[in-house]
């Protein structure tokens, strides 16, 4: 069992032992008291991007008469719209829509004005979404054994796309490369949007990025899935294998997922967090708002500040170690 599948079971038991007193003990907060803003430091279109917009309509309802807007504040691989929140007032009205990208930004842009694991308030995950290895039919590749053995043919010389450098999905790519003693080119995006509508058209036959962005152009068969690098399969796309499932020894136990929530700046009122983390957990619990997640590719979960707080720190350490043993760098 992966470390994101262990958190999400204690999650469960401490979300039941807690939901009444969190209830009884935040409903008074004044929150919101005008419109909530919650920051995408990524393009739209993507997993967080899709997150972010499905959970904005639902709290909406629950914050009424106040609005609540999400805006793309794209750039340095999502460390502008940290910044944009972290410089914020540290009332709950700016949220961040938080990714293990945050962490991975930790470990590459060591100078940064905030620190991802001290500088904020976190409000709790909400989703994770499949990381998938996919290729335009025209490579004739349908499985993990047929792409390595495509990149052994052509040399290291095989491009893929990803959703840009240094992300989860670049991370994931390096770390089969280092399983498997396999070379290619990575292809950086500036989002996942882009990067699969390049692997459609054929540029490049080869991309990894989210389940959202790949998912309709697989229903398509405009691509076609070769793995998913979560622990376990997609939810929403169950007939995808998991990397580990490939068969080849060195992958056997291979990870590497993507996970999203919300985070205020630090110093918000403790209060504030509570409210707001009581109020996504009760959006999630909404079977209107979990279909349409489940239907854009984005698999259900929750985590509360404590244990958003601790997996964030948790894969600092994590993606640290992959960074050296990959030799990934910031570019």
């Amino acid at each position: 069992m992966s470390r994101l599948n262990k958190m999400r079971v204690c999650a469960g038991v401490v979300a039941a032992l807690s939901m009444a007193a969190s209830q009884q003990g935040h409903a008074d907060v004044r929150f919101p008291t005008k419109a909530v803003r919650i920051v995408v430091g990524f393009t739209p279109g993507g997993a967080a991007d899709q997150t972010a917009r499905i959970m904005a309509e639902k709290l909406a309802e629950k914050w009424k008469p106040h609005a609540v807007v999400v805006e793309n504040v794209i750039g340095a691989g999502g460390n502008i719209g940290a910044l944009n929140v972290y410089r914020s007032p540290p009332d709950g009205h700016t949220l961040l829509l938080v990714s293990n990208t945050h962490a991975i930004n930790r470990v590459l842009y060591t100078e940064t004005e905030f620190d991802i694991t001290k500088d904020f308030a976190f409000a709790g995950m909400m989703t994770s979404s499949a990381i998938v290895i996919a290729v335009n039919p025209k490579a004739k590749v349908k499985t993990m054994p047929e792409l390595l053995a495509k990149m052994e043919r052509e040399k290291g010389e095989m491009n893929y796309l990803t959703c840009g450098a240094a992300t989860a999905h670049h991370f994931a790519m390096e770390l089969i490369k280092v399983e498997t003693h396999t070379k290619a080119v990575h292809v950086p995006h500036r989002g996942c949007s882009p990067a699969v509508v390049d692997a459609v058209a054929g540029h490049v036959d080869t991309v990894v990025a989210t389940m959202p962005t790949v998912l309709p152009f697989i229903k398509s068969g405009k691509l076609v899935p070769i793995a998913v690098t979560s622990a376990k399969r997609s939810e929403s796309a169950k007939d995808i294998p998991t990397v580990a499932e490939s068969g080849i020894p060195a992958l056997k136990n291979f990870s590497v997922e993507n996970y999203y929530g919300l985070a205020a700046p630090g110093g918000t009122p403790k209060e504030v967090v509570a409210k707001i983390e009581s109020d996504v957990r009760q959006a999630l619990e909404s079977p209107e708002t979990r279909a349409k997640l489940s239907g854009a590719g984005l698999d259900v979960f929750f985590l509360d500040s404590a244990q958003s707080a601790d997996l964030i720190k948790r894969d600092v350490a994590s993606y640290g170690a992959a960074a050296r043993t990959a030799g990934i760098k910031a570019e």
